[in-house]
């Protein structure tokens, strides 16, 4: 008998650099996980998801790993590791950590071997070198573009000091990618899972899930205008309409680099790997893929068990666009017999406290800063991220959640240009501002240093001075705050058994309100302009207050049936 807790848990990311620095030197580390567990337990996840620990140089943020195997020391030691993980267990927290199979660091001791050996040698086979184009090789081999703006392929210089070949890095220079059609890559990566699992971690996160395989040939690619950096559909517009481009599953239709058949064979070995450990251990998808039947490809029985929705993601606070979402991951996961995992906010894109009411496009990876267009009201912000959310934790399957994003966090966009980090910032000559605004070290204690995310020394990235209002010691135990909407709502979750429940639209509200039946759970989500009246039923839950039995622009509530 297996629980399949995976199905409906409640999963909040924490991004290791950002979240508790317990040796006050800027940047979050695994003590400060262990000391800030409790915290997590009250508001009440049932796993956490942790950003990359490893070993990097952290040009992307750990993103760019050198030791698979161990703990850069900025967060501690693998001694640290596993004192945070016993300490989740002993909370009931499961953990699962995040998986970087696209590419390593340029740090990495394979690279470094490549570097010094040959062309054609077996170094060099487990990435992706090739010669260059024209007389001179010094035109690169294909025309593809890196997630983070700029060529995606650098040349090296050999050993003897001549121009090179060129290897290929979808992301920063400093990421060659994996040759995944090399038995040895394959091997290796086996060996990686089996040491955390080990271990005892509870599963992974695979970054970049679709990136793995490249067609055959590598072909040239243009990507449509409008896409998004990780090759999903692109941002929202102010109109209200989801920049989704129709997109077949016939070979060609997209990126060469993005959603090959062969990654499926891979995630099915590592399936039957995790499968083998008990607990349940589980894999989860990064896959930024159209349209959603091609998502549920990653979760079919005998491969991963989750896959995040980020169609849902980047649909606009619309009730149209949201019922269709809905239905549309209801049915595409259901086919495959998974279930659908709802995400609102992570580490790539723009906190949905700010994201539901920015008035231009803003495609994933551009980030917002102070010379973009169409910046919102924060009050308007938050009050549809808090609908938003109310919506979402009320839908069957699981949910993940972003750290912050229960205490309504907005994206910091006013950070100095001297202060930013992201790789898209220096790669597009500051034309994107990149991550770093979602990135911002968490406030927990108003009057604490560093409003409680370290000791001493200044945070790795500046805090602005809104997160004192913002702080959990401010929230906690204040009714309409944040913070208890979120406890409040996932402890309901739990209680009517939300994420295990079957949705029943309910008609006669109108085009502008979403509304549905979970069991005894009504929801009723408003993002029209103007009030309705709720139905009948004891409230449970309202994103903000009501007046009597009306329910105001941006505002969800749930009732009892």
């Amino acid at each position: 008998m297996t629980s399949e807790w995976w199905r409906t848990a409640a999963i909040y990311q924490i991004y290791p650099r950002s979240f508790a620095d317990a040796n006050g030197d800027g940047m979050g580390d695994l003590a400060g996980i262990t000391s800030r567990l409790g915290d997590l337990q009250e508001l009440g996840i049932d796993a956490i998801w942790l950003s990359p620990f490893f070993t990097s140089p952290q040009r992307d943020a750990g993103y760019d790993v050198a030791d698979y195997c161990d703990v850069d020391p900025r967060f501690g030691t693998l001694a640290d590791f596993d004192a945070m993980l016993a300490e989740a267990h002993a909370y009931g927290i499961r953990v699962i950590i995040d998986l970087v199979p696209n590419h390593s660091s340029d740090r990495h001791e394979w690279f470094r071997a490549a570097l010094a050996a040959a062309p054609g040698s077996p170094e060099r086979a487990r990435y992706l070198f090739r010669d260059g184009l024209g007389p001179y090789g010094d035109v690169p081999p294909n025309n593809w573009e890196s997630v983070f703006g700029g060529p995606a392929w650098t040349r090296v210089t050999e050993p003897d000091g001549t121009p090179g070949q060129w290897y290929l890095h979808l992301f920063d220079s400093s990421q060659p990618d994996f040759d995944w059609t090399n038995e040895e890559v394959r091997a290796e990566f086996r060996r990686i899972l089996r040491f955390w699992l080990d271990r005892g971690v509870d599963g992974f996160r695979v970054d970049v899930a679709h990136g793995l395989v490249k067609a055959d040939g590598l072909p040239d690619w243009t990507p449509p205008a409008d896409a998004g950096s990780m090759g999903g559909a692109g941002g929202t517009a102010a109109s209200g309409v989801t920049l989704e481009p129709e997109i077949s599953d016939e070979p060609g239709d997209h990126a060469p680099y993005w959603g090959q058949e062969g990654v499926h064979e891979i995630y099915r070995d590592w399936r039957a790997l995790l499968d083998e450990y008990p607990g349940e251990r589980i894999l989860a998808a990064e896959a930024w893929v159209d349209p959603l039947p091609r998502v549920a490809k990653w979760v079919r029985p005998d491969e991963m068990h989750q896959a995040f929705n980020f169609a849902y993601l980047e649909t606009p606070w619309d009730a149209a666009a949201l019922r269709q979402v809905i239905d549309a991951s209801l049915d595409a996961f259901g086919e495959v017999g998974a279930p659908s995992t709802w995400v609102l906010s992570n580490h790539d894109v723009v906190r949905h406290a700010t994201r539901l009411s920015v008035t231009e496009a803003n495609p994933q990876g551009h980030g917002l800063g102070p010379r973009s267009k169409g910046l919102p009201s924060y009050e308007r912000g938050l009050r549809r991220a808090r609908a938003a959310t109310a919506l979402m934790l009320a839908l069957p399957g699981s949910s993940y959640l972003y750290q912050g994003e229960e205490l309504g966090l907005p994206e910091v966009i006013h950070l100095p240009d001297d202060a930013r980090q992201d790789p898209t910032w220096f790669r597009t000559g500051g034309e994107r501002y990149g991550r770093d605004g979602c990135r911002v070290p968490l406030p927990w204690e108003a009057d604490a240093p560093n409003y409680g995310f370290g000791p001493a020394g200044d945070p790795w990235l500046p805090q602005p001075e809104q997160w004192g209002e913002l702080a959990r010691d401010r929230q906690r135990g204040v009714p309409g705050s944040t913070l208890s909407l979120y406890r409040d709502a996932l402890q309901l979750r739990r209680e009517h058994s939300l994420g295990a429940g079957v949705l029943a639209w309910l008609p006669g509200f109108g085009d502008t309100v979403v509304a549905f039946r979970n069991g005894d759970v009504v929801v009723v989500a408003n993002t029209g302009s103007s009030s309705i009246e709720l139905p009948e039923g004891d409230v449970l839950l309202t994103s903000a207050e009501l007046e009597g039995r009306t329910l105001s622009a941006d505002t969800a509530a749930w009732l009892r049936a």
